[in-house]
């Protein structure tokens, strides 16, 4: 998927949630981040921390790879 912005970073983090059946309040106890950062990230908050997404992501079992317009990104 590409990701051009904070809303669609949100919006795979949102539905990788869903597809493992968490919840935000799960994720939250799991993670130690609160729920109000959670639904931040979900929904786009341009200014949301990115250590903290990036935690997030790898909970979630999710990779994130950046590469030059153009190019495949090398596994």
């Amino acid at each position: 998927m590409k990701i051009t912005d904070s809303a669609a970073f949100g919006k795979a983090i949102r539905a990788r949630r869903k597809e493992l059946h968490y919840t935000q309040a799960y994720l939250s106890e799991f993670t130690g981040f609160s729920v109000s950062f959670i639904s931040e990230l979900e929904r786009g908050k341009p200014t949301a921390e990115f250590g903290k997404a990036l935690q997030l992501l790898q909970t979630l079992g999710m990779d994130l790879f950046v590469e030059k317009r153009g190019q495949k990104a090398v596994q």
